[in-house]
């Protein structure tokens, strides 16, 4: 059996991130993976598909050239031409440059590739051979799921979808949470038709409704078809060959056809074979970690989708630098869409708010006032605050055997220039980026003065803040 003092389980934007960092401080490291490095993320979610995003961005600048008096359209929505190999090509040189990237990060650790599995609580063995050490990271990701409908096995998933060589001329797209709906947004516009099925009453459900409608609309008049409030009851082939979708609408059976179906209802967590006979809880969510996310195993940690807390990568990167050691807020954490328009939010929503008791007030702008989105013809969106309009209470005073004071009378709402933003939602151009502000006044507690009286150089997208947090 081989020791070592850190062995990380998945080499994904977690993994690398406690492999590098425990790399750096002179540990002896051993990072496991069973694929490329990089994971889910950079190989099958976040990098190939962002890649694709741009693809999507320039073809429909492509077909409303005219606008800005370049050239003759074909119609607006719609590419001339799409040349799928090529396009295919360009993803996996970035996705191959990156991977590169992350081998230089974790260049001081010793790279197992293989499929690790428990036989003790702080012991593990890839082909036949025994690994240990005092820490053990899971950091193993999570797989797509799918819906238990028959013919689920018809659709594809998302990692399939990215590796297509010809562009469908229809694609049913199942889910309209963050994959199916940045799937649906790249397809439209490369010009197949699209047709989204999901389950909730409407699209991206972590957002407000009337700012996910926004999304919703936008996406429409580029000829999106929408069915909400629609529980997908099968799938089958059409004589044709088509594929056909089953699903309930208003009471009623309801279908429509394509040529490709994706299957974007969620993830599920990857367990590591042997790790709930070592000890471990395994729950609905994914490994049952505590406050500093170990598990029932004493120096064994899960990060990362595997937890289930919170399925973004950069959550998984600040996990793990958190189990080693480097302090970070993961209170607040932002999250983007990369649809076109983008969307991106950060702490709580209205209904999250309102839910919760929260007094708070809502304020709003729109890029069809901002110079900059004007110029770029990028005015579809809207900004969104949710803000408290009363101080927290003040915790409890410690216990103390003098007799208690005269309570002291209700707080008083928040004077304007002190008030604190609680959450924002953006549609826009470049959400995903104006996020950021907003995200750093939550994670610090500045008032919102802090950033209203901040220069913004004009003409600028971060303008657009300003109104939304008067």
């Amino acid at each position: 059996m081989t020791s070592f003092d850190l062995i990380v389980i998945g080499a994904g934007p977690g993994g690398y991130e406690a492999a590098a960092l425990g790399s750096a401080r002179g540990e002896r490291v051993l990072l496991i993976e069973r694929d490329h490095l990089g994971g889910t993320c950079l190989n099958h979610g976040c990098i190939p598909t962002k890649t694709l995003c741009r693809t999507a961005q320039v073809a429909l600048d492509v077909a409303e050239a005219s606008r800005f008096g370049i050239g003759a359209a074909q119609g607006a929505g719609s590419a001339t031409a799409v040349d799928m190999p090529t396009v295919m090509a360009r993803k996996n040189a970035v996705v191959e440059q990156l991977r590169e990237a992350v081998a230089s990060v974790v260049s001081g650790c010793t790279l197992l590739k293989g499929e690790a599995r428990f036989t003790a609580p702080r012991v593990v063995e890839v082909d036949g051979e025994s690994y240990t050490a005092p820490r053990i990271i899971v950091a193993t990701g999570s797989q797509s799921a799918s819906l238990p409908v028959e013919g689920a096995h018809l659709a594809i998933t998302s990692t399939e979808l990215l590796n297509i060589s010809e562009l469908p001329e229809s694609l049913a797209v199942i889910g309209g949470g963050v994959i199916g709906m940045e799937f649906a947004s790249i397809f439209s516009a490369l010009g197949t038709r699209v047709s989204v099925i999901e389950y909730c009453k409407e699209i991206l459900p972590a957002f407000d409704k009337d700012v996910a409608k926004i999304v919703r609309t936008a996406m429409k008049k580029r000829g999106v078809e929408f069915h909400t409030s629609t529980p997908v009851t099968g799938i089958r082939t059409t004589p044709s060959g088509l594929l056909r979708v089953e699903f309930e609408e208003k009471g009623r059976p309801a279908f429509v056809e394509a040529q490709t179906v994706l299957m974007a209802v969620g993830r599920r967590p990857v367990v590591p074979e042997g790790l709930a006979e070592a000890g471990a809880v395994i729950g609905k969510r994914g490994i049952e970690v505590d406050g500093d996310f170990q598990t029932a195993i004493p120096g064994v940690y899960a990060i990362g989708d595997c937890n289930g807390l919170c399925q973004l990568a950069h959550a998984a990167s600040a996990q793990a630098a958190h189990v080693m050691g480097h302090p970070i807020d993961l209170a607040t954490i932002p999250a983007a869409v990369f649809t076109i328009p983008e969307c991106a939010m950060v702490g709580l929503t209205e209904t999250a708010a309102t839910a919760s008791g929260i007094p708070h007030r809502t304020a709003r702008s729109s890029f069809r006032s901002n110079g900059k989105a004007l110029a770029m013809a990028e005015t579809d969106g809207t900004i969104k605050s949710v803000i408290a309009t009363a101080p927290p209470a003040s915790p409890a005073p410690p216990a103390s055997p003098s007799p208690p004071a005269s309570p002291s009378p209700p707080a008083s709402p928040a004077p304007p220039s002190e008030e604190k933003l609680l959450g924002l939602q953006i549609v826009g151009p470049h959400a995903a980026d104006l996020i950021m502000a907003p995200t750093l006044l939550i994670t610090a507690g500045l008032p919102l003065s802090a950033l209203l009286r901040t220069i913004h150089p004009h003409p600028t997208l971060s303008e657009a803040l300003l109104p939304a947090l008067r």
